[in-house]
């Protein structure tokens, strides 16, 4: 019932099934991702692909920022996804909701946001949802996705449904980097829009269908 309901309102992370010459070349750059060498401007394939790949086989994290000068990241002052305070930093083991944060113009944000990657039996289900008035300035820019060593954070939630948030309370180097593009983000045009006062529960109730409706021409409120 709860995976129905997942698949129904949310968006799952693609499955993929990778190529030999995708693996030979992804297992190249994960040497260069250890080695802190900079990576190519242009990859053969799609950079969401080569981020899930090493998520898979690698000990890795992300974070994506505008900040495309960060040597370290510090303990900050936030709150979870279920309300609890913390000074950490902030990471997720699913790049494709990092690259969100990546590219993501926060200068041009109205009100509030409304996201996340959500866990439930080891799948993972996204939902990215913004005001109408940010989503009228054209809110994405280029940004930078942080690859980090996955064994200095914990998972902030271990209950059975839980969001892709992990956090580390020392202060973390970056392993590597990777220059991220809006249209880099596999689900730029799966953002929808809600009102300023609207509820959580309603934004998560017509968020998959105000995407498809908008595909189609059509504003649903």
């Amino acid at each position: 019932m709860i995976s129905f309901a997942m698949k129904t309102l949310l968006y799952s992370s693609p499955k993929m099934d990778f190529s030999t010459n995708e693996i030979a070349e992804y297992n190249k750059l994960i040497s260069k991702v250890y080695e802190g060498q900079l990576f190519p401007k242009d990859l053969s394939f799609p950079k969401y692909r080569f981020l899930q790949y090493i998520s898979l086989h690698g000990d890795f994290i992300f974070h994506g920022s505008n900040n495309l000068d960060i040597d370290i990241f510090k303990p900050q002052e936030q709150t979870l996804f279920n309300g609890k305070k913390t000074k950490a930093v902030f990471a997720s083991s699913e790049p494709i909701w990092s690259m969100f944060y990546a590219v993501l113009d926060r200068s041009k944000l109205v009100g509030s946001i409304r996201n996340g990657c959500l866990v439930y039996k080891n799948k993972k289900y996204h939902y990215y949802s913004l005001n109408k008035s940010t989503m009228e300035k054209d809110p994405w820019t280029s940004g930078k996705l942080y690859i980090l060593p996955k064994n200095v954070f914990k998972l902030a939630d271990n209950n059975n449904i839980h969001f892709d948030e992990w956090i580390s309370h020392d202060f973390v180097k970056p392993i590597n980097h990777l220059e991220i593009h809006p249209d880099d983000f596999y689900f730029k045009n799966r953002v929808s829009t809600h009102k300023k006062h609207e509820s959580n529960v309603k934004t998560w109730l017509l968020y998959k269908y105000r995407t498809l409706k908008v595909k189609k021409g059509k504003n649903i409120n």
